[in-house]
């Protein structure tokens, strides 16, 4: 079965009618037209595939790596499917005046959009040049709860690599192992890691790298109610999250062991608010400089000071009351590297794990996140 065929009746059509409220067709829209580059040399790739039948609309776009799928209630007189520039047609239903719109589409695949006394029409492209979304006919399938997934990816997006010579990086470490999944993102500077147990069977165990954008559109369909079903093939991974499906390439390469970063004993355990440490970073760190983008912070009886100096702007000290009976130590951390997981998490204490100057620290919860960063060369 084909994915973004799965709408289309038998048969050739000459046209189709649908009529749809503007809400749920510009909702609809919205959700596919974020794969969709404007820089594409392929026409049929601005596209938006519309297929209607009985229970309403199916669109679907796609750039060849990353493919977006999703169904709108629509009321269809006569079903069939096109393909309409996406970004165009989202633009005109934005801005039509009425909330109830009529669209029908000739043989040549030209539409005709009424709302109201606005009238458009506007060309397409057959629905035959689309390129159909890959089959998972045999994939190895895993049910994942919504709000766990969500809540790992939450937790370690924000670390994956831009930096596309290390193309392995540039996207989120999928591993079910051990009836464990396990979801990491590093950019050489940083590591974030989430491990939550599940239930798969030991023949599915495997690991994979899903690509930045894939996860970008996971995080803007998926919820906190009900399941995912994840479907996984030799190269290619898909979401299935209600009715709408996430289709995408998988990163080829080995990614690092990222295990052999993760520091092992540490020498001090500190516990901080973490509402209270993202505040404290996030105004100290407005007199650190691009020059010196760092935040010292000083560890002393019972107390943390944190704070930021750049010799052409000026300094600022902030202290956090802490339980702490350890030796006096500095380390330095980019601030925006520091605060990142702290805008993630939702847990009122992190631990802070720390063995000297010039090892990484790592940021821990109870739960099994955790997040290791490298220090910054501390100056005086």
């Amino acid at each position: 079965m084909r994915w973004a065929a799965s709408f289309q009746p038998a048969g050739a059509f000459l046209f189709m009618k649908f009529r749809i409220s503007k809400e749920a067709f510009l909702d609809g829209l919205q959700q596919v037209q974020h794969v969709v580059s404007t820089r594409t040399t392929l026409p049929i790739l601005s596209n938006v595939l519309i297929e209607a039948d009985d229970e309403g609309l199916r669109l679907t776009t796609t750039d060849l790596d990353v493919g977006v799928s999703g169904v709108v209630k629509a009321e269809v007189s006569k079903p069939g499917s096109t393909t309409l520039p996406v970004k165009r047609l989202a633009n005109i239903i934005r801005e039509l005046p009425s909330a109830e719109i009529e669209v029908s589409v000739d043989g040549k695949n030209i539409a005709s959009i009424k709302s109201g006394p606005s009238f458009f029409k506007i060309i397409g492209l057959p629905d035959n040049e689309f390129p159909p979304l890959a089959d998972f006919h045999d994939a190895k399938e895993y049910k994942i709860s919504q709000a766990l997934l969500r809540n790992g990816l939450k937790k370690t997006s924000y670390a994956i690599s831009t930096d596309e010579t290390r193309y392995v990086l540039n996207g989120i470490f999928t591993s079910f192992k051990e009836g464990k999944l396990t979801l990491v993102a590093t950019d050489g500077r940083r590591l974030a890691m989430v491990e939550n147990d599940l239930e798969f069977p030991s023949s599915h165990e495997t690991d994979f790298i899903v690509p930045t954008k894939a996860i970008q559109e996971l995080q803007r369909h998926i919820g906190t109610e009900g399941d995912i079903m994840l479907r996984l093939s030799d190269n290619q991974v898909c979401f299935e999250v209600g009715s709408s499906i996430i289709v995408s390439k998988l990163i080829e390469g080995n990614y690092p062991n990222y295990r052999q970063v993760i520091p092992g004993e540490s020498k001090e355990r500190l516990t901080l608010s973490r509402e209270q440490l993202l505040e404290t970073t996030r105004r100290v760190s407005l007199l650190s400089s691009e020059k010196s983008n760092s935040v010292k912070m000083t560890f002393g009886l019972n107390q943390v000071d944190v704070m930021a100096n750049s010799p052409d702007i000026g300094e600022a000290n902030e202290s956090i009351e802490v339980k702490y009976e350890g030796k006096e130590f500095s380390i330095a951390f980019n601030p925006e590297f520091l605060m990142a997981p702290l805008k993630s998490l939702e847990e009122e204490f992190v631990h802070l794990d720390l063995i000297d100057e010039m090892s990484p620290g790592v940021l821990r919860t109870e739960d099994a996140f955790l997040y290791v960063l490298m220090p910054m060369r501390v100056t005086s």
